[in-house]
């Protein structure tokens, strides 16, 4: 089992949650590179962005987000080198904490299709299916 320490983002990271995501998440909407997403993040929600390390390399990553009442979970990533080996747990059980100790009574999160597969591993941690239909548009090539 690699040893690994949780951390704060901060830009030093960049390139190493850029690599993570790339292979976490290949098939990743355009409107969502990690490029815009670790940067857009960090001002509003410096607590709630944090990394997972193994000596300097970045083999994790969580964001959460809080409207204060409910939180989210994003890009939850673990390097495919360092998985089964409770580093996701631990990164959505830190995000947890985090988001609890804000006042925060309820945690979501939104699994793409494509990541089916990663529903056990929630259900492990005991999230739940919520019904509902979500939706999204995307504005930025609205005309």
């Amino acid at each position: 089992m690699a040893a690994f320490r949780i951390v704060n983002y901060s830009t030093e990271h960049f390139e190493g949650v850029r690599a993570l995501w790339r292979e976490a998440f290949p098939d990743n909407p355009r409107w969502s590179p990690g490029e815009i997403a670790a940067t857009a993040r960090l001002p509003a929600w410096s607590d709630l962005f944090f990394i997972a390390q193994d000596a300097d390399e970045v083999v994790g990553s969580i964001m959460a987000g809080f409207d204060g009442h409910q939180g989210w979970l994003y890009a939850m990533a673990v390097m495919r080198s360092h998985r089964r080996q409770r580093l996701g747990s631990a990164l959505v059980k830190e995000a947890e904490a985090r988001l609890g100790s804000m006042g925060c009574v309820k945690c979501g999160l939104q699994i793409g299709l494509a990541n089916a597969g990663v529903v056990g591993f929630y259900a492990s941690l005991g999230y739940a299916i919520e019904e509902c239909i979500s939706m999204e548009k995307d504005i930025a090539g609205s005309s």
